[in-house]
């Protein structure tokens, strides 16, 4: 036995009542610390969950507002669509003339302007028709700037293909009148003809950016929260920073926020710390997003903290105590247990240590006496396993060089050449020096498969050109088994019992049929034959052979199929081995089964 490395312990201590000490210390200091740490987190983990509910809330009112305002603005859409003026003006069934013209959008422009004058948040409404250029906004001069195309503004081409439902701008700068640009929110929609279904015209109401500014300013999220809006591209339409944003002087997760669902929430961290973003759909594309910070929610993190460390303080000072107590208790049976495993590591296997009170060391003790008791058994089974594999593998040489089949074989070249059958003879003489090569190899035991097949069909081919006529073999063996291993010389014992005992003396041309295949997760081979037969009684003295002192007439020239079974179970275990199928004088078939191995 071959003494191993020598573990070095971090901390060496001397005595076994100090490492049981030191062990119980540690071991309850972690417990506690670790407990203390995972309340900690699920305090800080509740703190955000509720957090992240607070903060979705609000964002959820938010979103309340700002509907509520944009279906203010819907609703003037549809008191300035539903006016009858308003639809005649625009109508391509009408023709107007100039002094009528006048008079229509001078009542149409008087509706805008009541309406501006009701709601202060509105800085224009617009009337375009899509014929004879004809235009009407809230102001009774106003003169269109000629460098800017209509059919080209974002708000125009949207409305014109959501046929008639309300389209909501990102912020931008209006410069349709001449000399003027303002930061607008732009609700812009198709008017359609009396029959609802040809674009008369786009009416658009744009809205000034300072009431969305103050819902979501007047929202407070900590010191550091805030809110902001992008629409469904990822456009900023509102935020407390936005001049840093466009200077790209700060960052937000514009993408993991377009990908958020309605009223989920998710986290990120940075060098600005641990936020919160809680996201609402509305109904018309934005995404209204609040951005708390976590460490404005946890207010108690020191309280938390020294309630650690008295944790800690007290966990060891009790730990100290127990372990001392318990090693003293448990130190001493432990030695005696470490004294006879001592004895043991020495080869003494006769060794029973003394067991006292059934507790764990006690167990422990009767647990340490029947493990050597085991490994006496083991050690009696290996040697009696080797010898019985010893015994088989040299039958098996026996079976091997077989006298009476290598003087039959020379005899048959010697009168083949007699009768200058030259051809035969090299061929004959080829395959008995393969057979005779494979036999006398001990390099290994294991071989691939399609060795075993080569060795088999030079056995066959020896004996078929000896039986001429009253032989004949088939091989049929899976071409896929060919690479998995198998022992060597397995399947010449049976061939050979089934040509001597079976066949030979039938009086008619026998037949070998030798099969390979894969079933069930193992190698299957089986060697039939059409011979005479086994009856229940030859089948019982197969596995129970005769000892030659009971029957001195018994052949024992070859390797028995129980050797060759217990062989296959040495190697591979009792799951494997041989089964034999008989009726007497309708043939044989003996299925040998092995493990599969690569």
């Amino acid at each position: 036995m071959m003494p191993g490395r020598r573990f070095e312990p971090l901390f060496p201590l001397k005595s076994i009542q100090s490492s049981i000490s030191f062990a119980f210390s540690c071991l309850i200091l972690i417990i506690i610390a670790v407990t203390t740490l995972v309340s900690y987190r699920l305090t800080v983990d509740s703190v955000e969950r509720n957090s992240q509910k607070y903060v979705g809330e609000v964002i959820n009112q938010v979103n309340y507002n700002i509907q509520s305002y944009i279906d203010n603005m819907e609703n003037i859409s549809q008191l300035a669509m539903g006016n009858k003026d308003v639809k005649y003006y625009i109508s391509s069934n009408t023709f107007i003339g100039d002094e009528e013209r006048r008079s229509y959008e001078k009542k149409i422009s008087d509706l805008f302007q009541t309406i501006i004058q009701s709601r202060k948040d509105i800085a224009d409404i617009m009337v375009f028709s899509y014929y004879n250029g004809r235009f009407v906004s809230d102001r009774r001069i106003t003169s269109l700037n000629p460098y800017t195309k209509l059919y080209k503004q974002d708000w125009y081409i949207n409305a014109m293909s959501q046929g008639g439902r309300s389209v909501i701008t990102s912020p931008h700068v209006q410069n349709i009148f001449q000399n003027e640009y303002r930061w607008v929110v732009s609700l812009s929609r198709e008017l359609k003809s009396t029959d609802g279904i040809q674009g008369e015209g786009i009416l658009l109401v744009d809205l000034k950016l300072n009431v969305i500014n103050d819902i979501c300013s007047n929202i407070h999220l900590g010191d550091k929260g805030y809110v902001f809006i992008v629409d469904k591209q990822g456009n900023i339409v509102y935020h407390p920073q936005q001049q840093l944003i466009y200077s790209n002087l700060r960052n937000e997760q514009i993408a993991k926020v377009l990908a958020a669902k309605s009223g989920s929430s998710f986290m990120t961290s940075d060098n600005e710390g641990k936020r919160i973003y809680s996201v609402q759909d509305t109904n018309f594309g934005w995404k209204i997003v609040g951005v708390a910070y976590t460490d404005e929610l946890i207010v108690n993190k020191e309280a938390i903290r020294k309630s650690i460390i008295w944790y800690a303080l007290f966990g060891i000072t009790l730990t100290l105590l127990l372990s001392i107590l318990l090693s003293h208790q448990l130190s001493r049976p432990i030695k005696n247990l470490r004294r006879d495993m001592k004895l043991v590591e020495k080869g003494n296997f006769n060794i029973q240590t003394e067991i006292g009170a059934m507790n764990e060391i006690g167990q422990l003790g009767r647990t340490f006496n029947l493990m050597v008791g085991q490994i006496r058994n083991l050690m009696q089974e290996i040697i009696v396993t080797q010898e019985h594999k010893r015994k088989s593998e040299l039958q098996l040489l026996q079976s091997q060089i077989n006298p009476h089949f290598l003087y039959n074989t020379l005899d048959s070249i010697v009168w083949m050449a007699e009768q200058k059958q030259h051809e035969e003879v090299v061929l004959m003489t080829s395959a008995l020096a393969k057979l005779f090569r494979a036999s006398i190899a001990k390099d290994q035991e294991l071989v691939p498969i399609q060795v075993e097949i080569e060795h088999i069909t030079n056995y066959l081919l020896i004996q078929k050109m000896r039986y001429e006529e009253q032989l004949d073999y088939r091989i049929e063996i899976a071409e896929h088994i060919s690479a998995y291993k198998t022992l060597k010389i397995l399947l010449q014992p049976f061939v050979e019992n089934a040509i001597y005992h079976g066949i030979r003396n039938i009086g008619e041309s026998g037949l070998i049929i030798i099969r390979g295949e894969e079933k069930d997760g193992a190698i299957r081979f089986e060697v039939e034959d059409n011979g005479f037969g086994m009856t229940e009684t030859q089948l019982k003295q197969i596995w129970n052979p005769p000892h030659p002192s009971e029957h001195p007439s018994a052949k024992r020239g070859g390797i028995g199929i129980a050797n060759v079974n217990e062989r296959i179970k040495l190697y591979f275990g009792d799951a494997y081995g041989v089964q034999i199928r008989s009726e007497l004088e309708r043939g044989t078939i003996i299925t040998i089964t092995i493990p599969k191995l690569e």
